[in-house]
């Protein structure tokens, strides 16, 4: 009995120091511990996803990999999964588990090693997202009271939802869902439930469970977790043997990007960066772009193929690199050939091949995925003649050997009987950047062959001389001054020594010819490039930079010079196709854009565009500043009427100067430099090419009233592109290619006659109004003060007073 009571008496002691040192610890821990009602505005590193106007998603952005979900979207059958493998008494306990903290120590104290650590998913919670992960008996106590307090704060449902989508599961993967996504690229409600065993089994060790870097420690998880949800009645034997035999299928996903649109996306982050700082990347930004993403992939295949099309032009030039075989060398080449061949990224579609072996009508191949193919004589080799230079070329090949040797690195195609075909990536590159002529809004950008070859974006980063595709704004201006498309300009030589080009300077026409007196409008269609230095020299070199200052371009840096009229300040395609856009669309100033809505992780809009936008109904007055940005209760009320919210665009050329130059400019399209152009069938297009000296820049800018796309392509290096390179022959072809698809839902429809502009007969020669029986007579389009008053055969066409008697032809 004394033992007994002494035995009673130590449990009763023992019961107290226990609740004794429960309660200091508590004391102790308790005013440290963080508030945990901060979980409900738990803040997740989510990345930045980047959408078309159409929802298409182009990019994402973060650190980390997170895609989180509400409890009432995770697929119960997960939850039971999950539940088998962590916490099978989760929506019973509260917070932490007696049993299995007993089992913890009892380990510890026959073990003398920490084993599973009893804890709960509450638990670890607490751990995930306010404790450190040290093994320490201090942090368990948090975790215990955290856990303790956190059941108290939040309902079950609130506490899963935060372990779902926090937990850690391999390959920048954080949260389930995410996970899904990295390994099976499906969300997580289209798995399995082997997958979903899989997945569940991971946070017990991330680097080694996961099913990509230990499908087999993955395979055993799985298998026991199958089993334990066989034990508790989740699922049945049927389905749990179906689980065991299930393969394997896990392979490491990127973002479920719908299509390559780099160089968007990238502007897109640089954009968001410079907006919101860092927490771009983490704060789960959805941002909803202007960019089409029927046009997007368009203008990318436009522009590539182009490319390719100009690179045939001027040969082969050979290899992309050479691997030879060294003598002595004892490793197996083709193993070290697959090697360095598993680097190679594929640009453009063109896949990665090493030559192996030559034969007399075929080479062999060993290709990326470390198969074997061939590669026959007549699929490219055969047509195969060497680069020699922009110029030149070599004879064609006569067998596989003149070409090629054991170790070269070389580009191949699928043709269209699906065998390879000898490709090469161009050396040339090209920019293609379409407008939204009435807002700005860019529609497709595309900044070179492929973001895989260089992130370099030359449709905004690259500044090249625009040539002769800056000629539309000079003629324009000049319009604006009183010149009128009629108005003769000599085109004859000009020598003069200019001080701002330090040289004595002899510009000359392209092909050296000169053509004595000719009308602007011909000129311009021609792109002389003497009548237009000689345009300039009258209208003066502050004039044109204070009119090209209005509709846009920057001239902070623009050289006061003759030089100018023929385009040698350099521009970026996007600067020059928002110019265009002015032209296009009656004389008014947009901005170009790309982000038009950009929302928060609860998906509420947060920012929402406001584009100068041309209202043509509206009193013309000046607007200061630019695009704005609403509030959301600006955001909300605008939802009601976009229209009105919008800021009107100001006028910046005069509509009877603009209706003129853009009909010089559909000219160009029929009669002139752009006439390839004219397959497209439509009346209503209106653009220049443009090409400078070399050639080493070839451009063409063209537009109607809904569409406006500038086309570049040239050499990173400033290297000429051929003698025979031109707008029309380089870039016009790949406008083409775009804007046919482009323009199928805009009507060809010619623009309304201003008030004030009349159509009148003039002798072509002289510019001056026509005789009543002169028979070469053409029709031109003058402002009504600007129309010449004297008819070649003397008679008077009109008097000082107005144009009442003038021949006119509005339509």
């Amino acid at each position: 009995m004394s033992f007994l009571h002494f035995l009673v008496r130590s449990a009763i002691l023992g019961l107290f120091g226990a609740l004794w040192l429960i309660a200091g610890v508590y004391l102790y821990l308790s005013p440290n511990l963080p508030d945990v009602e901060t979980l409900r505005d738990v803040k997740l590193q989510t990345p930045m996803r980047v959408y078309t106007r159409e929802g298409d998603l182009i990019g994402q952005f973060g650190e980390q990999k997170r895609s989180p979900l509400p409890y009432d979207e995770i697929p119960d059958q997960f939850v039971k999964a999950l539940l088998a493998a962590e916490d099978d008494s989760f929506f019973q306990h509260r917070g932490i588990d007696i049993m299995g903290l007993a089992r913890a120590v009892s380990e510890l104290v026959l073990t003398g090693q920490k084993g599973s650590g009893g804890s709960t998913l509450t638990m670890q919670v607490a751990r995930n997202y306010f404790l450190s992960l040290e093994r320490t008996f201090m942090r368990k106590f948090n975790e215990i009271l955290l856990a303790i307090e956190i059941e108290r704060a939040l309902d079950k449902t609130e506490i899963f939802e935060l372990y779902f989508n926090r937990v850690f599961l391999g390959h920048r993967a954080y949260g389930f869902e995410a996970a899904a996504q990295v390994y099976y690229g499906k969300g997580i409600a289209e798995l399995s439930l082997a997958q979903h065993a899989m997945l569940a089994g991971i946070p017990k060790a991330p680097s080694r469970n996961n099913p990509v870097s230990g499908p087999e420690a993955g395979r055993e998880r799985r298998n026991w977790i199958a089993g334990r949800m066989l034990e508790l009645g989740y699922i049945t034997r049927e389905a749990y043997q179906q689980v065991l035999t299930e393969p394997v299928t896990a392979e490491l996903h990127g973002a479920q990007i719908s299509f390559a649109a780099h160089y968007a996306a990238e502007m897109t982050r640089q954009a968001m960066l410079d907006r919101y700082g860092m927490g771009a990347y983490n704060d789960g930004y959805h941002v909803y772009t202007t960019i089409s993403s029927e046009l997007q992939q368009l203008a990318k295949e436009a522009l590539i193929n182009g490319l390719l099309t100009y690179d045939r032009r001027h040969g082969y030039r050979g290899p992309e690199q050479r691997w030879p075989i060294k003598e002595g060398d004892a490793t197996d080449p083709i193993a070290r050939w697959g090697d360095k061949l598993a680097k190679i990224p594929v640009i453009a579609g063109q896949q990665p091949a090493v030559v192996t072996d030559i034969l007399e009508d075929r080479v062999s191949l060993l290709l990326s995925d470390g198969s074997s193919d061939e590669l026959l004589w007549e699929n490219g080799m055969s047509e195969a003649r060497p680069y020699i230079t922009e110029n030149s070329r070599g004879q064609p090949p006569e067998a596989p050997a003149d070409l090629f040797q054991p170790g070269d690195l070389i580009r191949l195609v699928r043709n269209e009987q699906q065998l390879w075909q000898l490709a090469q990536v161009p050396a040339a590159q090209g920019a293609l950047v379409s407008l939204n002529p009435d807002n700005g809004a860019i529609i497709s950008v595309v900044g070179g062959m492929g973001f895989e070859l260089s992130k370099f974006n030359r449709a905004t980063q690259a500044m090249r001389q625009p040539g002769s595709n800056f000629k539309p704004f000079l003629y324009a201006a000049a319009l604006e001054a009183g010149f009128t498309a009629a108005s003769i300009i000599n085109d004859a030589p000009v020598v003069m020594e200019d001080r701002s080009l330090e040289d004595i300077w002899r510009p000359e026409n392209d092909g050296g010819v000169f053509h004595g007196p000719t009308r602007l409008r011909w000129a311009l269609t021609k792109s002389r490039n003497l009548v237009s230095i000689r345009l300039l020299q009258q209208l003066g070199t502050g004039e044109l930079i204070r009119a090209i200052d209005r509709y846009g371009f920057d001239t902070a840096d623009m050289s006061p010079d003759l030089s100018l009229a023929l385009g040698t300040h350099a521009m970026s395609p996007l600067e020059v196709a928002t110019g265009y856009a002015m032209l296009a669309n009656g004389g008014f100033r947009v901005e170009p854009y790309l982000i038009d809505r950009v929302e928060n992780l609860d998906r509420q809009a947060i920012y929402q565009a406001r584009p100068l936008t041309v209202c043509r109904d509206c009193d013309e007055k000046p607007v200061t500043g630019g695009a704005q940005e609403l509030s959301m209760e600006e955001i909300l009320a605008a939802d009601n009427d976009r229209d009105e919210a919008m800021p009107a665009a100001p006028r910046v050329m005069e509509e009877r100067a603009n209706f003129i130059i853009n009909s010089i400019l559909q000219d160009v399209i029929t009669r002139g430099t752009g006439r390839r152009a004219l397959v497209l069938e439509r009346k209503d297009v209106a653009g220049k090419t443009g090409t400078t000296n070399g050639p080493m820049d070839a451009w063409f800018s063209g537009y109607n009233r809904d569409v406006v796309t500038t086309t570049w392509v040239g050499f990173d290096n400033y290297t000429p592109l051929g003698r025979r390179e031109f707008g029309g022959t380089a870039a016009l072809p790949i406008w083409i290619d775009y804007m046919r698809t482009a323009l199928e839902n805009s009507p060809d429809q010619q623009r309304p006659l201003p008030p004030g502009v009349v159509n009148v007969r003039i002798d072509p020669d002289t510019g001056m109004l026509a005789g009543s029986r002169q028979k070469n007579a053409i029709f031109e389009y003058f402002r009504e003060e600007n129309v010449p008053r004297q008819g070649t055969d003397g008679a008077e066409a009109g008097g000082s007073q107005g144009t009442g008697d003038l021949v006119r032809d509005i339509f």
